[in-house]
């Protein structure tokens, strides 16, 4: 029984070893080295399994066995080539990620203070809303939809081939109003309180200028609370006097950043910013509306007065540095189609950089979450 056993293991790696000659011998191209002697043992082998002589199978298996290895099998990967697939995989995964994972950003202005500084690198979360086809609108399905108090990165309406930053405030159907520096959502005050007022202040850059500076600029520094985040913000330096005034009384006209513009109001839209005029081409808008809630006569100053209605499967955003930011109070909401992804952490932080000069990188921030 043994030996039946052996003799049928024989017949099949002989048959086996014939038909990768047989194949490399017809193929001929790549064939190197000894291609005479593999053609002649192949046929003695051949011949010795149809006679069913197996001790001639077994005299020329080991020869076969040899020149097969040798000549038929697949020359190995030099170094060089080795190094071009690892680093073209790893080039191929960083595109999945950048595409549809992860992807980094800097931050060019103050309008996020004090969240996030100019010369702050982060990183976006373009996986959580759903996934999008690369350098498009169009997504491919849908996690779950921004919500209030998160910090998204989007392409900006008014110019899509910008990427703006911004804090979600309101959502499709939410209404909007700014009075004295506080946001109303759906006619109820965004929770805040004042950290700091006259010590206050951050350093902004002109980037007009010449040649490009950093400025001192004065501001007041409050905190807010949307749902369970609890994040800082910045405002006019005049803020918390107007505050005393408005608990004393004596406070008699809102804020000049107060929204929707008793005075004026009209719907925010790209048709209110600069940007055609500088040759950019802004999407078609949906706007929302603006509707009365009571009469200035009957309103306190400070007081709910006109609301913005937020439009179907659009989000309202502001700037943390709400003086000093062009948002959704200018130019309108954002299509949630836009949006790209919510902010992740700080990697890198810097406001200059070189090779011989790490001054400027604030190391305290690297690694922060955004909130």
């Amino acid at each position: 029984m043994r030996s039946a056993s052996l003799d049928r293991r024989v017949k099949k790696e002989a048959s086996l070893l014939v038909r990768d000659a047989r194949t490399a011998l017809s193929l001929k191209r790549g064939l190197r080295g000894k291609g005479g002697d593999l053609e002649s043992v192949t046929t003695e082998v051949e011949q010795g399994l149809a006679s069913a002589d197996l001790g001639r199978v077994r005299r020329n298996l080991p020869v076969l066995d040899e020149l097969v290895d040798e000549l038929v099998k697949r020359p190995p990967k030099s170094t060089t080539r080795d190094y071009f697939e690892s680093i073209l995989a790893a080039v191929m995964i960083a595109l999945a990620l950048r595409a549809f994972v992860i992807e980094a950003f800097k931050i060019p202005s103050s309008s996020m203070y004090p969240t996030l500084e100019i010369g702050d690198h982060i990183f976006v979360n373009k996986f959580i809303y759903g996934v999008r086809i690369p350098w498009t609108r169009t997504k491919l399905f849908e996690l779950r939809a921004p919500r209030r108090g998160e910090v998204i990165v989007f392409m900006y309406p008014c110019d899509p081939e910008k990427d703006y930053i911004k804090r979600v405030i309101a959502l499709a159907g939410d209404s909007v109003e700014v009075r004295c520096n506080v946001v109303y959502v759906n006619g109820e005050a965004v929770p805040n309180k004042m950290l700091e007022a006259e010590t206050c202040q951050y350093e902004d850059y002109d980037e007009k200028a010449k040649p490009p500076r950093w400025f001192p600029r004065q501001c007041s520094r409050y905190q807010e609370t949307v749902n369970d985040k609890t994040y800082e913000t910045y405002h006019d330096p005049e803020r918390p006097l107007r505050d005393v005034r408005l608990k004393q009384g004596d406070l008699l006209t809102g804020d000049s950043r107060d929204f929707p513009d008793i005075s004026r109001p009209v719907v925010p839209s790209c048709d209110q910013t600069d940007d055609q005029k500088n040759g950019s081409t802004p999407q078609e808008q949906v706007r929302g509306q603006i509707v009365p809630v009571k009469t200035t006569e009957q309103a306190k100053v400070c007081e709910p007065q006109l609301h913005y209605v937020v439009p179907p499967h659009h989000v309202f955003v502001m700037g943390d540095n709400r003086n000093n930011s062009n948002d959704s109070r200018v130019w309108g909401s954002v299509p949630v189609d836009n949006i790209k992804g919510e902010a992740l952490f700080i990697w890198l932080s810097y406001s200059y950089f070189g090779l011989l000069e790490w001054g400027g990188i604030r190391w305290d921030r690297i690694g922060s979450f955004v909130r």
